[in-house]
């Protein structure tokens, strides 16, 4: 029996690493800890075959047998990309997959997915704090040169760096309830002040069965490449969980502005948060 589908995706800086190092704990799970590219290519094989003048002249005359052998085969794609694992589930990391969640659920049905959040203005400040360790190297989209508030805007446009998948979050609202019933948040902020009691009700959600981490002892996977992402989005895991989060500080102007521009985030995931 191929194993269930779990996706783990979410906004950057929200603890996917941290999320997949625990997950990869549990002995029925089978999770790496760097991002996956499977995501990227079915959406890849969508396109292209959209593209295909053969392929879309025999939906003219044969749309069944023709669609169905295009769902057979990226079914058959994703099911390969695990098919040596034995475990009751595999989990696969890419902030894409909660934009393509129609597409995954109609290749694996059986799919969850795990999204993971943390207060914008911390995901900001997590960057920029990055960014000016770094200053001499240039982001891969090129924010350097933007002032402080500028690379704000720049990173929570909507086809950047937190904007993207911030877009993603907010279209959950618009996902029919069958849909959003294969959808679990995390908080980052929860998963750090209670990683025991978080994990063990994901698990619950995730069907396998009982498990209790050790917060003191996490086995350390295969490390991200941080130079892909030109050091600026660092991808480092710890052997254990510090129970209290850096706390960066953010100029009023751009707190504010993050606030304002997104207060439907806050609204349904940090209630009460907005000016505190």
């Amino acid at each position: 029996m191929a194993p269930n589908f779990i996706g783990v995706t979410g906004l950057p800086r929200a603890g996917s690493t941290l999320l997949c190092q625990l997950l990869a704990q549990h002995p029925e799970l089978d999770c790496e800890s760097h991002s996956s590219p499977l995501c990227n290519t079915l959406l890849g094989i969508r396109r292209t075959i959209s593209d295909d003048s053969f392929f879309l002249s025999q939906l003219d005359h044969s749309f069944a047998s023709s669609y169905g052998h295009l769902q057979t085969a990226m079914r058959g794609y994703l099911r390969g990309w695990y098919h040596g694992s034995s475990k009751k589930g595999v989990v696969d990391k890419n902030r894409a997959w909660l934009h393509a969640i129609e597409l995954l659920l109609d290749l694996a049905p059986e799919a969850k997915l795990v999204i993971c959040l943390r207060e914008l203005g911390q995901i900001y400040g997590s960057i920029e704090a990055q960014h000016q360790k770094t200053v001499l190297l240039d982001f891969a989209d090129h924010l350097a040169d933007f002032d402080r508030l500028g690379r704000a805007d720049m990173l929570f446009a909507k086809d950047r760096t937190i904007g993207a998948p911030l877009q993603s979050i907010n279209a959950v609202q618009d996902l029919p309830d069958e849909v959003k019933k294969r959808l679990y948040f995390m908080r980052f902020e929860d998963l750090i002040s209670q990683p025991i009691a978080c994990m063990a009700h994901l698990y619950q959600w995730l069907g396998v069965s009982e498990f209790k981490i050790n917060p003191e002892e996490i086995a350390v996977g295969i490390q991200e490449s941080d130079s892909h992402y030109r050091m600026k989005y660092l991808h480092k895991q710890s052997s254990k969980i510090s129970m209290s989060l850096p706390h960066h500080i953010i100029p009023v102007r751009i707190q504010s502005h993050i606030e304002n521009a997104n207060r439907w985030y806050y609204e349904l995931y940090y209630p009460g948060k907005i000016g505190v």
